[in-house]
């Protein structure tokens, strides 16, 4: 099999599972249905630019349909960055402002518009042999690489963000989905990295060998890149469940505070009666507590008693309750009464609705997993 035949196959699977992906998002019922739809896009977006990879020549029979393929790079960036934004605000809604967004797109088709969709077939192909010499096509390209640079940086900060605001508010362990959100941000880049390590090649040393290598790698990335999507929406069905985007982190709510914090006495009693009140009331055996739920019944308000267990306490809310539901474990783990419950029984009981994040957390905090622990407290 030669290289071609081998890029041909492996993108045409790549190709496959995208699109198959894609439908599946599109089609499943589930309240996510935004975000989804965003994903499906923009997985649909990289499938007809992968294209490419099954091209020998240039397709000069249908070199309109070409064109429109170069153009749809321009939404892709944008979509990814939308995407990112639904999975983590649960009340984000696509309004007429992220219209905005399809301006490059637009121009971009403006473009082609005066020099190939409505053109003969001879100026049609004398306009492509010359356009990357012309400066409207090079500020184009590097408009494209310009706007990817900031969609990319736009949606880590929305990542980073998003997960302070969860640690702070939230307890529900499903944490390990945001971090996935982060691989799938990288892989993605590293497969832009590549398209720019192509573009090099081509201007270093022309339409040879060392392109057709690399483009060659390009392939199998795109086809790794797909496999990883699709592994991930299988492990995360219920992809992060996302936070309110009208919350900020304690350190934007008050940033002056965070060096020059004293714990006074009054501090120390706040402390305490929330201590108290987490060992005799139990409220974090509700999977779904938030520091708004512990609020209300500790009669402390959102802020100051987010204040006190982010900034006083140390602790991200996230883990401050996770605590408390690892020490619960722990005595259950040790009871000889309840040596019947299974480990999974004992997760639920205590709050946690995972055992992948249960295990990770006993872990982190004694060192043992679940079962091991056990094993010697018994």
């Amino acid at each position: 099999m030669n290289k071609y035949n081998f890029l041909h196959l492996v993108s045409s699977i790549g190709i496959f599972i995208v699109l198959f992906l894609a439908l599946f998002l599109l089609t499943v019922k589930t309240k996510y249905k935004l975000g989804n739809r965003l994903f499906a896009f923009f997985l649909v977006g990289n499938a007809v630019d992968a294209l490419k990879f099954l091209m020998r020549e240039f397709p000069i029979n249908h070199i309109n349909l070409e064109a429109f393929r170069w153009s749809i790079v321009y939404l892709v960036p944008a979509s990814f960055y939308l995407y990112v934004l639904s999975i983590c605000y649960s009340n984000f809604r696509l309004r007429q402002k992220h219209l905005l967004h399809t301006i490059p797109f637009i121009a971009y088709n403006l473009y082609l518009m005066w020099g190939i969709y409505f053109v003969d077939r001879s100026s049609k192909i004398h306009f492509i042999k010359g356009m990357n010499e012309m400066p409207l096509m090079q500020f184009f390209q590097f408009l494209f690489e310009f706007l990817f640079q900031v969609y990319f940086i736009a949606s880590f900060l929305v990542i980073r963000k998003s997960k302070t605001v969860y640690l702070e508010n939230y307890t529900n362990p499903t944490i390990s989905v945001i971090n996935a959100l982060y691989k799938i941000t990288i892989l993605y880049y590293i497969l832009h990295f590549l398209v720019l390590l192509r573009w090099l090649a081509t201007f270093i040393f022309g339409w040879g060998e060392v392109r057709s290598w690399i483009v060659t790698l390009d392939g199998c990335a795109f086809l790794f890149c797909t496999c990883w999507y699709l592994l991930t929406a299988l492990n995360n069905p219920d992809f992060f469940r996302g936070v309110n985007s009208y919350l900020k982190p304690i350190t934007e709510s008050i940033p002056k505070q965070k060096t020059s914090l004293l714990i006074t006495e009054e501090k120390n009693k706040e402390i305490q009666f929330l201590k108290d009140f987490m060992m005799e009331k139990e409220p974090y055996l509700d999977s779904s507590l938030t520091i708004q739920d512990l609020s209300e019944q500790v009669k402390i308000p959102v802020k100051d008693l987010s204040t006190l267990i982010n900034l006083y306490m140390d602790k991200h809310f996230f883990d401050f309750v996770n605590e408390y539901r690892i020490e619960k474990a722990m005595q259950i783990l040790k009871d000889p009464s309840q040596k019947e419950l299974t480990v999974l029984e004992i997760l639920y009981q205590v709050g946690f609705n995972s055992k992948s994040s249960f295990n990770t957390s006993f872990k982190k905090y004694t060192g043992k997993t679940p079962t091991d622990y056990r094993k010697h407290a018994l």
